[in-house]
């Protein structure tokens, strides 16, 4: 097998190599069928029991109480940024939206299109380098429900203590940390995330949905956009994207077989910290973008003292098989996206090259 790179790609991201060895292996006979687990159907026992698995998997990796629902639907984060207000925008009320990235904004600006929104809190005026303060969020006066976005990818911050309302029903995109960590996921209404970070490839979108939040959804919507539609149906309704779902199965395998979420996140963290010591010990020729307070465990984002180098940076960085990091054009500089499947190894290397990149350019 050719060498394979250090891939630092923000989504699509790296995929686990146990994951991807056991895929190459099914891929033209699944389970001893004589086919791929592409080309079967979906209404197939075997495909049936596949999502089967991968719900009941959500449910014990992340301790998902068992009344919730898991679904797996297609149109990435981005459909969901308007099926949320659809199914859940009451007339009389309004959509609260935390504003802490670029995707928190798209989010809100699609719930603009469907009904009446409100801005809780926004970071905007100091270019997103960190998450609100508690004592920031005014919530408008009859709120529908709070949108959250659990990290932002682009800017490198993170919710490290997630916010209570109450009754008010709590929705996240977590397209870019779920599984990445433990969490109380009974303070949530609504989770939703693309897999193309943490979880899979892109093609399917996981939703984890309380059961009240399914009584509230309205007759009257297409029934596609409807999440009781595929939570009666098992996310059967129609023909769902099948190898992404089984590919999203193998990595629950493997993060279960990796010691779950308390082994998952104790990498995470030391992964996070060979980065950001680096940041910290750089005297400044590493300049990160986000608040100490509001670092990211799964985006890395920094600039170097000029545009120049930053370009010497990224050429010098392939050629030593690291890629990826070419930070997003809203923030400039370099941006290490280091997901569940990024090994401490990779960081490490990641970090020993960065030292020695100061140390010639210094």
């Amino acid at each position: 097998m050719t060498k394979r790179v250090f891939n630092f790609n923000p989504g699509p991201a790296t995929l686990p190599l146990p994951v991807l060895e056991e895929a190459q292996k099914d891929l033209l006979n699944y389970k001893n069928t004589g086919m791929s687990v592409m080309e079967m159907s979906h209404r197939s026992k075997e495909v049936s029991e596949l999502i089967e698995e991968a719900e009941a998997l959500m449910k014990e990796l992340l301790e998902i109480p068992q009344d919730y629902r898991v679904l797996f639907l297609q149109g990435g984060a981005s459909s969901q940024f308007y099926m949320v207000p659809m199914n859940f925008l009451r007339e009389g009320s309004e959509a609260n939206y935390i504003i802490t990235g670029s995707f928190a904004e798209k989010a809100y600006k699609e719930a603009v299109k469907i009904g009446p929104t409100h801005i809780a809190a926004s970071t905007k005026e100091e270019n997103f380098t960190r998450i609100v303060k508690p004592e920031e969020i005014k919530l408008s006066s009859h709120p529908a429900y709070v949108h959250i976005t659990s990290n932002n990818t682009i800017y490198g911050t993170q919710w490290h203590a997630f916010p209570d309302f109450g009754d008010i029903p709590l929705v996240a995109d977590m397209s870019s940390d779920i599984l990445s960590r433990r969490f109380d996921v009974s303070k949530f209404a609504l989770i939703y995330a693309g897999a193309q970070k943490n979880l899979g490839p892109a093609g399917v979108t996981v939703v984890i949905i309380r059961p009240d939040m399914l009584e509230r959804v309205p007759d009257h919507l297409p029934t596609m956009l409807k999440y009781d539609t595929h939570a009666e149906k098992n996310s059967l309704y129609n023909t769902p994207p099948v190898f992404a779902i089984y590919m999203v199965t193998l990595v629950l395998r493997w993060v279960k077989n990796s010691g779950g979420l308390a082994a998952i996140e104790k990498q995470n963290e030391e992964k996070a910290k060979v980065l950001y010591d680096v940041l910290d010990n750089s005297g400044g020729f590493y300049r990160g973008h986000a608040q100490k307070d509001s670092r990211s465990l799964m985006n890395v984002t920094f600039r170097l003292p000029n545009e120049e180098l930053e370009k010497l940076f990224l050429s010098e960085a392939a050629d030593q098989g690291i890629v990826g990091v070419k930070g997003h054009r809203s923030v400039g500089g370099m941006r290490a996206s280091i997901y569940n499947a990024m090994t401490l190894e990779g960081c490490r290397a990641l970090a020993d090259f960065m030292k020695e990149f100061q140390r010639r350019h210094g």
